[in-house]
C-alpha cells in the first residue's frame, strides 16, 4: 500500500517530473541515432567481404562426386590414397571428392594452400 501512496502523491507533482522524463527520452534518442551512426560506418569498411562473384565456384558435376564419395564413406568402403585406411571424417570425404573432380578437370577452385 505504501506504493500506491507515493504513486499518488508522484502524480500530484507531474508537471515538474514530466520536463525531466522529456529531456531524459530525448537524450535516449540521441544516443541510439549516433550508435545506428556508428554501425553504419562498420559497413562501409567491409564492403570487400559481401561482395559476390558473378559466377559459380563449382560446376553442377562436382556436387555428384562429392556426393558419391561420401556414399563410399558411410558404407564403408572409401579408403584414403596411400595408406589405404578407411575415411570416417566428413572433411576428409568431401576433400576426396574435390581432389577426383580437379584430376578430372572439372570446375573447382584451385586447393587452398596452408
Amino acid at each position: 500500500m505504501a506504493t500506491k501512496k507515493a504513486s499518488k502523491k508522484s502524480s500530484k507533482k507531474s508537471p515538474s517530473k514530466k520536463s525531466t522524463r522529456s529531456t531524459s527520452k530525448k537524450s535516449r534518442s540521441a544516443s541510439k541515432k549516433t550508435s545506428a551512426k556508428k554501425s553504419t560506418a562498420r559497413k562501409s569498411t567491409s564492403k570487400k567481404a559481401n561482395k559476390k562473384s558473378s559466377s559459380r565456384k563449382y560446376g553442377p558435376s562436382v556436387g555428384k562426386n562429392v556426393e558419391r564419395e561420401m556414399r563410399e564413406m558411410k558404407r564403408g568402403k572409401l579408403k584414403s590414397g596411400r595408406s589405404g585406411k578407411k575415411v570416417t571424417s566428413r572433411k576428409q570425404a568431401i576433400a576426396i571428392g574435390l581432389s577426383e573432380a580437379r584430376k578430372a578437370g572439372k570446375k573447382v577452385p584451385p586447393r587452398k594452400k596452408s
